[in-house]
């Protein structure tokens, strides 16, 4: 008999394993408590802030800048005659969009102190939020390297 001790004539059990018992107990406990919560205050006991329709129109501003290995800079796509119309659209784009972020995409073959001098010129029109893109799909290096 499963439990108890048997010596084969038919006598009583003498004890109760009762060790599934409380497994299925402590088991059922702890699935009540978990549910219990969710039941009482279903919103609130996730902890997730839902989104509100009216703010999902803001939209992120890009300034982006592009610097060719020939020694061109394009800003959004059209060209830029000098330095000093560049630090203008930026002031301009910075007065519309406080919270803009400029990008700046440099050919491989452009030198150093051309990208660092563009750095400059946004920094002197106040835009502080500065990014590099980068095409990681072609690396000579591969993954690996990074």
């Amino acid at each position: 008999m499963a439990g108890g001790s048997s010596n084969g004539n038919g006598s009583m059990i003498n004890g109760i394993n009762v060790t599934p018992l409380v497994d299925i107990i402590l088991v059922l406990l702890i699935i009540f408590m978990v549910t219990a919560k969710l039941v009482v205050a279903p919103t609130s006991a996730l902890g997730v802030t839902l989104p509100k329709a009216a703010s999902a129109g803001t939209v992120q501003v890009v300034f982006s800048l592009q610097l060719t290995k020939q020694g061109g800079l394009f800003v959004n796509g059209h060209a830029v005659a000098d330095d000093e119309a560049l630090k203008v659209r930026a002031e301009q784009e910075l007065v519309q969009h406080p919270d803009l972020k400029a990008v700046i995409q440099a050919d491989g073959d452009v030198p150093h102190r051309r990208v660092i001098h563009v750095m400059d010129l946004l920094s002197q029109a106040h835009v502080t939020n500065i990014a590099f893109a980068v095409d990681s799909s072609n690396s000579p290096e591969g993954p690996a390297a990074r």
